[in-house]
């Protein structure tokens, strides 16, 4: 049958359209559904465009200090904020042409629309889902869609995985309304900088947003509701990363949370609870309200199949099945943490289980590494100081700074340090913690050595080269066995 597959992705984000390129790969018949935007949020409104504002931003700022490197530019340094935003949008066009690209090379066929699923599998009989006209408008620019794009009506598949993504979570009495209180999709399109902003979290979003508006001039408060900035990282992590922050001009209140906003014409006041119980009003021309995301579960008919849901995510076990036979889901749907590169592992997991293979394994959570755009840049992986001692292990611990490396001296970048936390009877590698340039980059070596059961001996017996930010990572193990050469 014409519309009859093996397999049927609803959500063309990360996971969903790397779990269709996995199906296709294997054999089977797959399509993907997709409402708004081929890529997903990540590709068109999350991970790489913002990724594209924060390059502009950096640009700015080396601009900004070229004497510091003995170079002089004429003339004051400013940003064309249209041509900001329209480089980051061209770049989110060209991730978006790219999947389709992608679906038209692996024979996956894309189904333009809303899905509803109707039906599960039972036995020989396959699931189904409805596909009817889409209620969200077309990204703009949107690229063109492939030649094999289908429209609405009924499919049917035996296996069908949910992976409609994550959305922004809104506090009640202070959602956001698109003008002055934002969530990520409004601050990465602002028709002039404001300012003044008030960043409202400072999870992964808020504090890259707060990164990317201070450093083009804006004066920034972020109100963060934990006892420290990025709550999920190390706290040695974070209370350097806020020293910086701060320096660069950025106020943070924490342990406050906003409680009430009284919206002005132009601007808005929020009322601030701090910690000793004391009301702060703290008036900004624009707010974003980064507070979290919540999946997109409703209205896809996950209750009449009684798929089952717990705290705005969909339930699965550690290959992405739910209670239900023949539905699946993977991504940010199904659960923290709500990361890209998860959903991927996510995805091919899921389908190479479908698929029967051999040796397939549920993913270790502990080995998702976790990264943060900011300035500096914050990366992590495995357990923290704190949450090795509350396991019970004993631990030894190692650092090493930025300002004894050469290669971060001559970039102009030595603030920074690398953490890492080995278990002291094995030397296991537990987790591993970087803040500082370029550490989004070099946190996949940790990952890969906890992957492969690394211990500290076999980190300490390999070459890194010289001069590089990544020395920093050996001299880190070895100082946790007293045996530090560069500090």
């Amino acid at each position: 049958m014409a519309n009859s597959y093996d397999v049927i992705v609803i959500g063309s984000g990360p996971g969903g359209y790397i779990a269709a390129i996995r199906a296709a790969q294997l054999g089977m018949k797959t399509a993907i559904v997709e409402r708004e935007h081929l890529a997903g949020i990540c590709s068109n409104w999350g991970c790489i465009p913002t990724k594209a504002l924060l390059r502009s931003a950096e640009v700015m700022h080396l601009a900004s200090h070229a004497k510091n490197y003995g170079l002089s530019i004429e003339g004051k340094i400013s940003a064309d904020v249209k041509a900001v935003v329209d480089r980051s949008r061209g770049i989110a066009q060209r991730m978006n042409a790219g999947v389709g690209f992608l679906m038209k090379k692996n024979k996956v066929d894309v189904i333009w629309g809303e899905a509803k699923l109707t039906k599960a599998s039972i036995g020989a009989q396959p699931g189904e889902i409805v596909v009817g006209k889409s209620s969200k408008k077309p990204m703009e620019p949107q690229a063109p869609l492939p030649k094999n794009t289908l429209g609405e009506g009924t499919y049917t598949a035996k296996h069908i995985i949910v992976a409609t993504g994550a959305r922004p979570r809104a506090l009640p009495g202070i959602e956001p309304d698109g003008k002055l209180i934002w969530t990520y999709f409004e601050a990465m399109v602002p028709p002039e900088m404001p300012k003044s902003l008030l960043v409202m979290g400072s999870g992964a979003i808020g504090i890259e947003f707060a990164s990317f508006y201070r450093t083009m001039g804006v004066e920034v408060t972020v109100v963060e509701v934990m006892p420290a900035v990025m709550p999920v990282e190390d706290a040695e992590i974070s209370a350097f990363a806020k020293k910086q922050f701060e320096k660069q001009g950025m106020k943070i209140l924490l342990e406050a949370k906003v409680t009430k906003v009284e919206k002005g014409k132009d601007s808005i006041t929020a009322h601030v609870e701090l910690k000793d119980g004391k009301v702060e009003k703290i008036t900004a021309d624009r707010m974003i309200s980064a507070v979290g995301v919540q999946g997109n579960i409703e209205n896809i008919g996950l209750e009449a199949l009684g798929v089952k849901t717990e705290r705005g995510c969909i339930v699965i076990d550690g290959y992405g099945k739910t209670n239900v036979p023949g539905i699946y889901a993977i991504g940010d749907v199904a659960g923290p943490p709500m990361l890209a590169h998860k959903a991927e592992h996510e995805a091919v997991i899921c389908v190479e289980k479908i698929a029967g293979l051999p040796n397939v394994h549920p993913m270790d959570k502990l080995m998702i590494p976790g990264c943060t755009y900011c300035n500096p840049q914050v990366a992590s992986v495995g357990l923290t100081e704190a949450k090795a001692k509350e396991a019970g292990k004993d631990i030894r611990v190692g650092h090493f700074p930025f300002v004894a490396n050469g290669k971060a001296i001559a970039l102009g970048e030595d603030q920074g340090m690398v953490k890492t936390i080995f278990d002291k009877k094995t030397g296991q590698l537990l987790g591993a913690h970087m803040v500082g340039a370029e550490v989004t980059e070099l946190i996949q070596g940790f990952v890969v050595a906890m992957n492969l059961e690394t211990t500290e001996e076999e980190l300490m017996h390999s070459i890194f080269p010289h001069p590089t930010l990544s020395e920093t990572m050996k001299e880190s193990a070895l100082d946790a066995y007293g045996r530090a050469l560069n500090a």
